[in-house]
């Protein structure tokens, strides 16, 4: 009966490991067809040796640069509500980290002082002019802090989208696992099968209100930087230092001398569920000696993507032409 059972555990274990092998074969094949149609939408620039994706458009002496959050693979499509209100008032730029969108993914450290470093480089080297008017959303919000904590004088504001403050990451407990969590879906395939049943991408972008907001292309590059990016090592160690880096950005000095606007979804009114993070939300306007909140209604951690003329209005304000 035992060697009937070993035979058994044996033979399940042969299975499973076939449809792995399969599966990350499946996900190879596919990965290749994707590559051939996930080309640059703006331009790749050298940054420390490897290729950074940053993507421009419009005019204006002020430029609207725009830093996402966690997990975002394509900063360019997440971002799209946005620029298209904005691009025909100010110059705006959408740059991906290191392991994001059209970037390369890069062995250097993602401490915060490394990040901002590189993406000061990126504006440099693709000839972006000061001053900048950050949009920082969720974890993106450090590197904005940051770099206006290193450049001042190339910082006009702020306005953060749901973004978490130094504090809140600071105290957060670690969610490392979710990375590789993606990482496993990802690379043996049953991400790229599940995208071929139907409702799983809306669900996928949940948070992001299904992106309803954005064209079928944009949704089409959404997936494939996902199949593509998501869980790499970049967002791993991202997420790995997002307390050092919060402790780092605690201990730049504030307040910043800057005007920043604190854009808080009320997650449908459901905000108050979360205590820690509504409670972080009400004092990171204290980041500024001329900050301020607005908790944005039926929306969620993805707020441009239920309510960008709320974000476009409040980044009008701040270059001075409300409209």
């Amino acid at each position: 009966m035992w060697r009937r059972f070993r035979k058994i555990m044996l033979g399940v274990l042969l299975v499973l490991v076939m449809l792995v092998g399969i599966g990350a074969l499946y996900q190879w094949y596919g990965s290749v067809q994707d590559r051939k149609a996930y080309r640059p939408v703006g331009k790749l620039y050298e940054v420390e040796g490897n290729k950074m994706h940053l993507y421009s458009e419009g005019e204006g002496d002020i430029t609207v640069v725009f830093a996402s959050g966690w997990g975002t693979v394509n900063p360019y499509a997440d971002f799209y509500p946005l620029y298209e209100g904005l691009k025909q008032h100010v110059k705006i730029a959408v740059y991906d980290r290191f392991g994001y969108g059209y970037s390369d993914t890069t062995d250097r450290p993602r401490d915060i002082d490394t990040i901002t470093d590189e993406i000061h480089q990126l504006l440099k080297v693709s000839k972006q002019k000061p001053p900048y008017i950050f949009v920082g959303h969720s974890l993106g919000a450090l590197e904005t802090i940051r770099y206006a904590q290193r450049f001042p004088e190339e910082v006009k504001g702020i306005v953060f989208i749901d973004g978490g403050s130094p504090e809140y990451y600071k105290e957060s407990p670690e969610l490392t696992f979710i990375p590789w969590i993606y990482k496993g879906l990802r690379t043996t395939g049953i991400l790229r099968l599940l995208y071929h049943f139907d409702g799983f991408a809306a669900w996928v972008s949940d948070q992001s209100n299904g992106d309803k907001l954005l064209t079928e292309d944009l949704k089409a590059l959404n997936r494939k930087g996902t199949l593509l990016k998501i869980g790499n090592r970049n967002m791993v160690d991202e997420l790995q230092l997002s307390r050092e880096n919060a402790e780092v950005v605690m201990t730049g000095g504030k307040p910043l001398h800057i005007p920043i606007t604190v854009l808080t979804a009320d997650y449908f009114g459901k905000l108050d569920e979360d205590r820690s993070w509504r409670d972080s939300q009400a004092e990171l306007p204290v980041w500024s000696t001329t900050g301020k909140q607005i908790i944005v209604r039926d929306s969620s951690h993805y707020i441009h993507s239920y309510q960008p003329k709320a974000v476009v209005d409040e980044l009008l304000l701040m270059l001075g032409r409300e409209e």
